[in-house]
């Protein structure tokens, strides 16, 4: 018990003030040894709300421990300067790209969509892969729609082929996923 007031204490007694941002959180440091070994604790107060958010970027980088300094006064205010300048720049590039985009509305007719849209065509795709035929020959495939059968039915051969055995084999066209059982 009398650690636990000792370290309540302490946490009063023993810590510096870092700094203030510019909403009014305080930043507030501390050296305490922790199994033999100095240690520094960095934290925050929040001014008003608790709201993590409020907190600066090079503020969270020194309570990350990714800063060895402080942020200073000067140096906030040189980083909230460029801040301002590159929120300036963001609406600027805004504005012009509304303009830009007004401007090519005006001289480009826009297209209308029915709502019909066409799938890939999968005839053309299919004329890319061989079919293999009922011999050990591979033939060339001329789009039909007889030849995309025989193509589904050849695969649908090579899965029940491959369901009979009880070695997972195959290759990618006759792969089925979930119907290769272990041998029992």
């Amino acid at each position: 018990m009398r650690r636990v007031l000792g370290k309540i204490t302490g946490l009063f007694t023993n810590r510096t003030v870092a700094g203030v941002d510019k909403v009014g959180n305080k930043y507030f440091t501390k050296n305490e040894q922790i199994d033999g070994i100095m240690k520094e604790k960095r934290w925050v107060v929040f001014k008003g709300e608790h709201d993590p958010t409020s907190i600066p970027v090079e503020w969270i980088c020194w309570l990350n421990g990714q800063r060895k300094r402080a942020p200073t006064p000067e140096e906030q205010i040189e980083l909230e300067a460029r801040r301002e300048q590159v929120r300036q720049n963001v609406a600027l590039l805004k504005k012009e790209e509304e303009e830009r985009k007004a401007k090519e509305g005006n001289r480009v007719r826009r297209v209308v969509s029915t709502g019909v849209v066409s799938g890939p065509d999968l005839n053309s795709f299919m004329r890319q892969f061989p079919v293999a035929s009922e011999g050990n020959g591979v033939e060339e495939s001329s789009g039909t729609k007889d030849d995309l059968r025989n193509f589904q039915d050849n695969i649908d051969k090579n899965a029940k082929d491959e369901l009979d055995s009880s070695e997972p084999t195959g290759s990618g066209a006759s792969y089925r996923p979930g119907t290769w059982q272990p041998p029992t």
